[in-house]
């Protein structure tokens, strides 16, 4: 198990692309989450093992049908143990 925060850049805000993330994250059993950030970016943290991570992040290179994705960031940290995979109205920090 490791746990990955992925920064995704481009057209991914209003085009549906968390909804669809969360869907392929609950096909793979990835755990975490997927919010909106106020520089157009969307973050996300993703749970599960390399596998799925793999997949995951082939899956977020393509995004929603009208997402348009420029860039992904990942760095892997340490393991939060998260239940499930939500879709956050705003991250808190």
């Amino acid at each position: 198990m490791k746990h990955l925060n992925i920064t995704v850049s481009g057209k991914v805000q209003g085009v549906f692309y968390r909804a669809t993330i969360k869907a392929v994250a609950d096909q793979l059993g990835i755990k975490g989450f997927a919010t909106n950030q106020d520089d157009g970016t969307v973050l996300i943290e993703a749970e599960g093992d390399d596998f799925s991570l793999e997949l995951f992040l082939e899956f977020c290179q393509k995004g929603s049908d009208k997402a348009i994705v420029e860039k992904i960031d990942t760095t892997e940290t340490d393991v939060k143990n998260y239940r499930n995979f939500e879709i956050l109205k705003k991250k808190s920090l």
